[in-house]
């Protein structure tokens, strides 16, 4: 099977999708296959957050002005009437703000932005979307928002933890490392590094990294995963529902009666 090329036109597209594995996908395979199968085939389309919509505000902010209006000018939900942003997303402005000012932030997020990577990994072509690329500078770097930089968050895996665990950034960041070692040919990975700014008032912000045992440990978790996605993705494999996701809520025939005590079971 020829695998396609990349490119800026062709990268999120679902025939893409079909060739390339990628972090957003891995992570949504163990969340629900059915849903991801769906999301692949053309199927299902997941709503627009309000999270994901403030990402995509501060990531296209760093892609440099020309982008960064267009964000602005392809998305008026965002805006009044006036012009100006909706009360829920002014914090937006607020972290942009904060990154700005923030001599350290500002030498980390310098480097080319949002470069395209790709490599066979575990059998498969994995894809990435590197936010800033500086090999000359041993490193690249990912911009984080979240609700709060020092909260404990809860994941069902592994309890309260950092938002970098809860949310799979080090197998994020691990995988781009590898991805780009591979693709690049070179022998140790570069720096990897996360900037993170969060949603409060004043937004506080941090440069962060993650040690490379740490990350060694997160790749051999995604090959011991891998065949199981590889199979239900490629070799027809029926993909499991979770029963908790949008897709599965929109989607499920019930077909038997349950116990009340059952409506908080696995939740």
């Amino acid at each position: 099977m020829t695998v396609p090329i990349l490119n800026k036109e062709n990268y999120y597209s679902n025939e893409i999708d079909k060739h390339y594995m990628s972090n957003s996908q891995y992570k949504s395979f163990l969340k629900c296959e059915a849903a991801t199968m769906a999301e692949i085939n053309g199927e299902w389309n997941p709503p627009t957050s309000e999270a994901l919509l403030f990402g995509q505000y501060v990531h296209a902010w760093l892609e440099g002005e020309q982008t960064f209006g267009e964000f602005k000018k392809n998305t008026p939900s965002l805006f009044t009437q006036k012009g100006q942003l909706y009360k829920q997303y002014q914090v937006a402005d607020l972290m942009i703000e904060a990154i700005q000012n923030d001599d350290l932030c500002m030498f980390v997020l310098s480097g080319e932005k949002e470069v395209i990577i790709s490599a066979e990994l575990f059998g498969v072509p994995w894809k990435g979307k590197i936010d800033v690329y500086n090999p000359a500078g041993g490193r690249f770097a990912d911009l984080k928002t979240a609700r709060s930089l020092r909260e404990k968050v809860w994941n069902p895996e592994i309890g309260y933890c950092s938002f970098v665990e809860a949310y799979g950034y080090i197998a994020q960041m691990a995988l781009y490392a590898e991805i780009e070692r591979r693709m690049t040919g070179r022998s140790e990975w570069l720096e990897p590094l996360i900037v993170g700014v969060s949603k409060e008032a004043p937004p506080d912000k941090a440069v962060i990294n993650i040690d490379e045992a740490r990350m060694e440990i997160e790749l051999e978790e995604i090959e011991k995963r891998i065949e199981r996605i590889i199979q239900v993705k490629h070799g027809g494999e029926k993909p499991k529902r979770c029963e908790n996701c949008k897709y599965c809520r929109a989607t499920n025939q019930l077909n038997h009666i349950i116990h009340f005590s059952e409506l908080i079971e696995n939740h």
